[in-house]
């Protein structure tokens, strides 16, 4: 079956990087169109960044723009999510999701549009 799971969670200083690992599993991971969703407490989930399956298009949210790096090794089928200088405010359970497209660039940018969900890392940031 299919199988997202999310690691490199922790609790981290302001300031501090992470980087976020998404292993990928029973899917033609290299077909599919992958995102970094988080949640906060009391607060709905939000896409924090997207990537095609080429690599070749990629999103960011105006809230990680310019301090995070989505990226993603098909030969490995693993998704990454690299996240600097981080802030107290990104502290949320991070997911992967994923979604088979024939587009090389597409990606996506609603929760229902992704059929595939791993369980979660939680990352928090301390002040």
């Amino acid at each position: 079956q299919v199988q997202l799971v999310e690691s490199g969670g922790g609790l981290v200083q302001a300031g501090d990087s992470l980087r976020l690992s998404c292993a990928a599993s029973g899917l033609s991971f290299s077909r599919y169109a992958m995102g970094w969703f988080r949640q906060a407490p009391g607060k709905e989930r939000e896409l924090v960044a997207a990537i095609s399956w080429s690599s070749n298009s990629t999103y960011y949210a105006d809230s990680v723009k310019g301090r995070s790096t989505i990226s993603r090794d098909n030969a490995k089928n693993t998704l990454w999510l690299q996240m600097n200088i981080l802030q107290p405010e990104a502290t949320a359970v991070y997911y992967c999701a994923g979604q088979f497209t024939r587009n090389s660039c597409t990606y996506y940018y609603r929760e229902n549009e992704y059929d595939y969900w791993g369980q979660g890392t939680q990352v928090t940031v301390s002040s």
